[in-house]
C-alpha cells in the first residue's frame, strides 16, 4: 500500500487510466474523428440543468451558436453568471432563455419546465442532465446529510426532471434524454464519497429508461467524461471542507490516508483536457437520425477505461433478455 493517498481530482482526470492504456493508442483517432462535427441544430430545442458553469455553462452557447433554442437552466437567482448569459446572448444574437431551476426541489423543477414548455410550444426535443456534485473522503465519513445531498442532486434531479418533461415528449412523439454520468460510474476510485454510488445509480436509471421509452420515440444517451477542469471539483472542496469541519476525530483518524486532503485544493482537474469535448459529442448526437443514436458514449481523449465494460454490458443484456418478451426493446437500444 502506498504511504498517501492523495484524494484530489487527479484521481478523476485519471480515473482507471491504466485499464485504458491498452487501447488508448487506437482509441483517441477514432474519439477525435466523432467529436469534431459541428452540425446544424436549427429548429431543435433543448433544455440543460446545471448551467452556471462547466458543461452546463458550455453547452448552452454552444447549442445555440449552432442554431438551437436553448433554456439555460441554474439555481439561486438572480446570479452574475446568469446576466453574464443573458449579455452574451443579447450581445451575439443567440436564443438562449436562462430559467431558474434547482434539481433538488420538486417545485421549481416544476415551475421552471412549465415555463421553458410555454415558452416552446408546448414541447422540447432534448434534456441535458448536467447539474451535479461531488464530495471526497471514504463512505463511512458521509454523514447522512451529505449523502441525501449528493443524491437528491446527482440521482432524484435527473429523476425530477425526467418525469417533468417526458409527458410533452411522449405526446410529441419523439425526444432525446441526455444523462452526464462520469467514467466513476462504470469503474470505482476508492476514497471518493458517494460520487461513483450516484453516477453508477443514473447509469442504471437511464439504460432502464431508454428500454421503456423507445418504442415512444423517446431515446435516451448516457455520457461518460473522463475527468476534464471544470468548476464541480472547486466546489467538491468547499463541500468536503465541511463535511470533515462536523467529522469527528476519531472517524477521520480511522482512514488518515483518505481524509488528510478532505477540502484541500491540491489542483489537477482534468490537466489539458478540453471540456468543450462534452458539448461536441452531445451535439454530434443530437443531429443523428433517429434511431441510430448510441446508448452510451465514452468522453475523454485518453482515459476509457469504461469501454470494455459497456461492450460486456450490452452483450450480456441481449444474452439474458433478447429472447424474451423484453427482447425487442433490448435490441432497439443496443444493436
Amino acid at each position: 500500500m502506498p504511504k498517501t493517498l492523495e484524494l484530489n481530482r487527479r484521481h478523476l482526470m485519471m480515473g482507471a487510466g491504466l485499464a485504458a492504456t491498452a487501447f488508448a493508442a487506437t482509441g483517441a483517432q477514432a474519439y477525435a474523428e466523432t467529436s469534431s462535427a459541428a452540425p446544424d441544430l436549427s429548429g431543435k430545442s433543448i433544455l440543460i440543468t446545471g448551467c452556471s458553469s462547466g458543461f452546463g455553462r458550455l453547452g448552452a452557447e454552444h447549442y445555440a451558436r449552432l442554431g438551437a433554442k436553448v433554456f439555460a437552466t441554474m439555481r439561486n437567482l438572480p446570479r452574475p453568471e446568469a446576466d453574464e448569459l443573458k449579455a452574451l446572448a443579447a450581445s451575439d444574437g443567440l436564443d438562449i432563455t436562462v430559467i431558474e431551476i434547482d434539481v433538488t426541489s420538486d417545485a421549481e423543477v416544476e415551475a421552471g419546465v412549465a415555463e421553458a414548455l410555454a415558452a416552446a410550444g408546448g414541447s422540447i426535443d432534448v434534456l441535458v442532465n448536467n447539474a451535479g456534485i461531488a464530495f471526497a473522503g471514504p463512505i463511512e465519513v458521509q454523514d447522512m446529510a451529505a449523502t441525501q445531498l449528493i443524491f437528491d442532486t446527482n440521482v432524484f434531479g435527473p429523476q425530477r426532471m425526467i418525469r417533468a418533461m417526458l409527458p410533452a415528449m411522449r405526446a410529441a412523439g419523439r425526444g432525446q434524454v441526455f444523462n452526464i454520468t462520469s467514467q466513476l460510474g462504470r469503474v470505482i476510485v476508492p476514497g471518493y464519497a458517494h460520487y461513483s454510488p450516484t453516477k453508477f445509480a443514473l447509469e442504471a436509471l437511464s439504460e432502464q429508461l431508454a428500454y421503456e421509452t423507445v418504442t415512444q420515440g423517446i431515446e435516451v444517451t448516457i455520457i461518460e467524461p473522463g475527468g476534464y477542469p471544470t468548476e464541480i471539483w472547486e466546489n467538491q472542496v468547499a463541500l468536503s471542507a465541511t463535511l470533515k469541519a462536523r467529522t469527528p476525530e476519531a472517524l477521520l483518524a480511522a482512514y488518515p490516508q483518505m481524509t488528510a486532503s478532505m477540502g484541500v485544493d491540491n489542483g489537477g482537474g482534468g490537466g489539458s483536457t478540453d471540456p468543450m469535448d462534452i458539448p461536441r459529442n452531445i451535439a454530434e448526437i443530437i443531429a443523428m437520425p433517429a434511431g441510430t443514436r448510441p446508448l452510451r458514449r465514452a468522453v475523454h481523449p485518453v482515459s476509457r477505461p469504461q469501454e470494455p465494460i459497456n461492450e460486456v454490458s450490452a452483450r450480456q443484456q441481449i444474452a439474458m433478455l433478447g429472447g424474451s418478451s423484453y427482447g425487442p426493446m433490448v435490441k432497439a437500444v443496443l444493436d
